[in-house]
């Protein structure tokens, strides 16, 4: 039986979507001539028919990011493309080859039905609204990889960042993440507490303490946080006076309620958050610099909104479902109300972001949410205009093209798109991606050599190395270091058992380590082997001689600075080692801290990356 054009293009077609969800036939400009299947709730356009349109003009109103036609060159591509309606479409193209006309069979696949990217963090079982952390952009993700591992750690956490940045959903997310998630979470707001019942509020107080107290007495936020997190927001607005008191806890463990002179021991994480800069504060005598140093051992700085505006139709998008769940609404935001949402600046973070939507939701009259019903939602933000800065002479169409690049790649290095960046810079996306290539093309000619690539990868690898090393650190004492430094580093001492125990832990829990040790940087620029985890080659109290790359870093830690080395050789191997300092309560450096990984390892990370 010979099957007809019609049978066979019918076959083809039951095939395909068996596949994909649509299928799309265009020809070489991207003009849609055959459509088959359909995906759900997902196109923006219904009424107007599809056969004639181009795919160009669809994807803009349906996904952000760059044009997809220039994303792909002859060779069959599969993309996965984030749409305004939240989900994540796979789009594969096959373009057709040996037939008189050009045509390409593009076939679509919704592989989610909601945004991915989210961090479910429970405040409350009985809260329906679980607060939620978008992390999209590279920033945040660095943030919640170093959240991550201060979670498996009591260590004290302070967390800087503009009003408006979520410290306080930074704070829950390491309670939740952490050993003492079953324990409590007390949250307390330092500028929101009259000066005079701070103390008692926070230390608790005896019955008869001060008038007016409660003849039982009650116990402090940090009593009830015991075993748990307390989290000091606004902590710059503590008075001077109960700094001293703070400081007192995290050096004794200990607190004294308001009227008792009996203290109470407690077990407790601090966590501490900020938008003020405590170093001036600390300059001006304003805030005890003990009590600095004593918070800022590892200090998380989380990015504002407008140093991540990639995440923004994402955090729309989630505050959208949230509210409409909340007032029983159905708001759509429609993608040209997203690009103006995503090129204002926010002045007041996610938390202005949020409340926008709320109000959006709440008050509008239309279902459909376009630009111009959200522009007078939005603060107007005055444009300053200043002259672009011009040392030399050079010929105008120089200084032109010139001033074009830097203004190019401001504001995609901004918003992150294309899209966007063509909109805050008024020029069509056509022409906005046409000059933005030749701007790569001129970059990756200078920049991309094998040599220029690997140190950028190193880059990346390096700041995750000094990262765990920072954070491991903190599981060492100062007072084991200090007896060890000052008295014994015998391997039969229980001190020195206890922290190689701990060092060895360090390594088999992480799984990239081949050594961990505690050197003491000499005068001499050699460094002496305090102790290690098991098997480490240099038995304690024996001098090591490394190679000057090795050493420059290690005194760079002596000195308080944590880093990490080149790969470098010794009469052991190839190594890269990050260096992290040791201190005391007063911020004294007393001993190094190495981290050991070998040159395989450092190959296959930095493979791994570069694939990324």
């Amino acid at each position: 039986m010979i099957m007809t054009n019609d049978q066979l293009l019918q076959a083809f077609q039951s095939s395909f979507l068996s596949i994909y969800d649509e299928m799309i036939v265009t020809n070489g400009k991207g003009t849609i001539l055959f459509l088959g299947g359909k995906l759900k709730n997902f196109w923006s356009t219904t009424t107007t028919p599809m056969i004639g349109r181009t795919f160009t003009e669809l994807e803009e109103i349906s996904f952000f990011g760059d044009p997809i036609l220039q994303l792909l060159n002859n060779e069959v591509h599969s993309l996965q493309l984030k749409a305004w309606n939240g989900s994540t479409i796979l789009i594969t193209v096959f373009q057709s080859k040996g037939t008189r006309e050009e045509l390409m069979v593009w076939g679509l696949k919704s592989i989610s039905d909601r945004l991915r990217g989210f961090i479910e963090i429970t405040d409350e079982p009985e809260i329906k609204h679980t607060p939620s952390m978008v992390v999209h952009s590279q920033k945040m993700k660095d943030v919640l990889h170093t959240i991550e591992m201060v979670s498996k750690v009591s260590t004290t956490v302070l967390l800087l960042g503009e009003s408006g940045v979520g410290k306080e959903m930074f704070a829950k997310t390491i309670h939740q993440l952490g050993n003492r998630k079953s324990k409590p979470f007390i949250a307390v707001n330092c500028g929101a507490i009259p000066e005079n019942l701070l103390e008692s509020e926070l230390f608790g107080y005896v019955g008869g303490a001060f008038s007016g107290a409660n003849k039982n007495g009650a116990p402090g936020k940090f009593e009830l946080a015991n075993e748990g997190i307390i989290f000091l927001d606004e902590i710059a607005e503590l008075p001077l006076k109960l700094q001293v008191k703070l400081l007192r806890i995290l050096q004794e463990k200990e607190v004294t309620p308001l009227g008792s002179s009996k203290p109470i021991h407690i077990d407790v994480q601090i966590i501490a958050a900020t938008n003020q800069s405590l170093e001036k504060m600390v300059r001006e005598g304003r805030f005890r610099e003990d009590l600095y140093y004593r918070l800022n051992v590892v200090p998380i700085e989380i990015p504002s909104l407008r140093e991540r505006t990639e995440e923004i139709p994402y955090l729309i998008y989630h505050f959208v479902g949230k509210y409409n769940t909340l007032y029983h609404r159905n708001i759509n935001i429609l993608p040209d109300a997203i690009d103006l949402l995503s090129i204002y600046d926010w002045p007041g973070n996610v938390r202005q972001l949020e409340n926008t939507i709320e109000r959006i939701v709440v008050t509008s009259k239309e279902l459909n949410v376009d630009s111009s019903l959200v522009y007078k939602y939005i603060p107007k933000q005055a444009a300053v205009k200043e002259p672009p800065m011009i040392h030399h002479i050079m010929p105008l169409q120089e200084a032109v093209d010139l001033i074009e690049e830097q203004l190019i790649q401001m504001a995609i290095d901004k918003y992150k798109s294309v899209k966007l960046a063509a909109k805050v810079l008024d020029i069509s996306q056509p022409t906005m991606s046409r000059k933005y290539k030749k701007i790569r093309e001129k970059i990756q000619h200078k920049t991309l050599s094998p040599l220029n690539k690997r140190k950028i990868l190193e880059e990346h690898l390096n700041k995750q190395l000094r990262s765990m090393a920072i954070v491991t650190s903190t599981v060492i004492l100062p007072e084991e270091i200090f007896e060890l430094v000052s008295h014994s580093m015998s391997p039969s001492s229980l001190t020195y058992k206890n922290v190689q125990k701990k060092l060895t832990k360090i390594r088999e829990q992480e799984g990239i380590i081949e050594w961990v040790y505690i050197f003491k940087v000499l005068d001499n620029n050699k460094m002496l082997t305090i102790v290690a985890s098991e098997d480490f080659v240099i038995p304690p109290g024996h001098i090591y001689e490394g190679p000057p790359e090795m050493i420059e870093v290690a005194l760079e830690a002596m000195d308080g600075k944590a880093g990490v080395t080149s790969l470098y050789e010794d009469v052991y191997g190839e190594w890269k080692t990050s260096f992290a300092p040791l201190t005391d309560h007063n911020g004294n450096v007393l001993a190094i801290i190495g981290f050991d990984h070998s040159r395989s390892y450092i190959e296959n990370e930095l493979k791994k990356i570069g694939d990324m």
